[in-house]
């Protein structure tokens, strides 16, 4: 998979993220600053390190899977591998500025 081919994916793949929101939380996970890498193979699968807002988050698992299913949607992706990671720990500071503005931190 040649650089150009890889850059389309993974803005495909950030596209998608943009899908996927907490349940709680108006805005997706991608801009609240929950994922943390996405790693995409020359076979196609793609390695995702994600948190959550809180570890006892109750939609953890709804969310992950949400990640995954909508990964493995995007072309070009062979399968997805969600891993849910706490360090570092997520605070507010890795929110975009449009996250921040919906909800009311600016």
């Amino acid at each position: 998979m040649d650089a150009e081919v890889r850059l389309q994916i993974e803005e495909r793949i950030i596209a998608m993220l943009k899908t996927v929101f907490d349940p709680e939380i108006p805005v997706n996970v991608y801009d609240l600053g929950l994922i943390y890498k996405i790693d995409l193979q020359d076979d196609g699968e793609a390695v995702i390190d994600m948190t959550l807002t809180a570890p006892n988050c109750p939609a953890a698992d709804f969310i992950m899977e949400d990640v995954r299913q909508k990964i493995e949607s995007v072309e070009g992706v062979s399968s997805a591998m969600v891993n849910l990671v706490f360090e570092p720990e997520w605070n507010k500071d890795m929110m975009t500025e449009e996250a921040k503005l919906e909800l009311g931190f600016l």
